[in-house]
């Protein structure tokens, strides 16, 4: 690694702990997440100084949270969860079908198809961009909306549970640190990503581990969760991570087109919201649970939310899992389904 590498990341842990420290006094939720995000913002945007990733930092923090959302899972949860399957698919695809608001909103604005479609999307930003380079789309844009999306779900969903909503209902999750079992799963972990990665799978470094965590679990009847401070670490690596994708170029790139994706974004999550309403009051499982497995969030970040306020992390999971799916499997589809019928008129003509 060179001194000029060096030079441009050494401090960004020291001010995402700072962040996070910080938060964490005040008692905000997922502190030292949002801590470590905003405060590595402020310094990029305030100040001359452009403080870079920690490298391969994001990779580790989704590394530890994606074994720790795999331990929730036990054949008891595992049986629940798919006694509810129905009603993950059905909550995954209202938020899916939801984004569409934001492709007509970015349409009705002047965006070409396949910037507003790719932008709209809640997939991985690192896939959407990559669809979107395959489909013609205006990457930068992509790339920004996305980014954006998941800054405001981030900042907006785990405050409002905590100050509107409430802890939430304990889980019976016994949590007890084996470490034998973890000594086993964190390596398996990190070869499980690796092996994701080179298959070119979406987010290798939280499903892999993912993965190996819930299948150990699930197959041992394991009742394990991760050390005290690791969670935390994981949070503060993958908002550190987070922050250093934002500067005031950033914002002030396209402050209409970023304007309108917050619009889209906020509709989308009042949809989801409402729709967790209406599907909590027909099979009275937990509404805070179902209303942040519907948002349209990152599933290492909504995971951890669920986690921090003691929800039902599987449930959550599953939901964020069946939504990418879904973005992943059918938005090219769609889109070229669309993109096609669009342009037989002007072949015909």
């Amino acid at each position: 690694m060179s001194d000029r590498s060096l030079k441009r990341w050494w401090a960004t842990p020291l001010v995402g702990l700072a962040g996070g420290y910080l938060a964490s006094c005040v008692g905000w939720p997922l502190p030292w997440m949002v801590g470590s995000l905003l405060a590595i913002i402020l310094v990029r945007c305030l100040t001359p100084w452009q403080i870079t990733e920690i490298p391969h930092g994001r990779k580790g923090g989704q590394w530890i949270i994606g074994i720790g959302i795999g331990l929730h899972f036990t054949p008891q949860v595992v049986e629940q969860v798919a006694s509810h399957f129905g009603l993950i698919f059905f909550g995954a695809l209202i938020t899916s079908v939801s984004s569409l608001l934001g492709v007509w909103l970015l349409r009705r604005t002047g965006e070409d198809r396949a910037t507003a479609f790719f932008s709209s999307m809640p997939g991985g930003s690192g896939e959407m961009v990559n669809l979107g380079a395959r489909n013609g789309a205006v990457l930068s844009r992509v790339a920004a909306a996305q980014s954006l999306r998941v800054l405001a779900v981030v900042l907006l969903v785990p405050a409002a549970f905590k100050f509107l909503l409430g802890d939430g209902v304990p889980l019976r999750h016994a949590g007890a640190v084996d470490w034998g079992w973890l000594a086993v799963i964190a390596p398996l972990g990190v070869l499980a990503a690796f092996i994701w990665q080179r298959l070119r799978q979406p987010n290798p470094w939280l499903f892999g581990p993912l993965l190996v965590a819930s299948v150990i679990s699930i197959s041992g009847n394991l009742h394990v969760g991760l050390p005290d401070g690791a969670s935390q670490i994981g949070q503060w690596l993958i908002g550190s991570g987070l922050g250093c994708h934002f500067n005031r170029a950033f914002f002030r790139r396209a402050p209409s087109f970023l304007g309108r994706t917050m619009i889209a974004t906020a509709l989308t999550m009042l949809i989801a919201a409402l729709a967790a309403w209406v599907l909590s009051a027909v099979t009275q499982l937990d509404l805070r649970s179902l209303t942040l497995g519907m948002m349209p969030g990152g599933i290492a970040e909504m995971s951890l939310t669920a986690e921090t306020l003691q929800l039902s992390v599987p449930l959550v999971t599953a939901l964020q899992v069946m939504r990418l799916l879904f973005v992943l499997f059918l938005a090219e589809p769609l889109f070229r389904h669309w993109a096609g019928e669009r342009s037989v008129p002007s072949e015909r003509r």
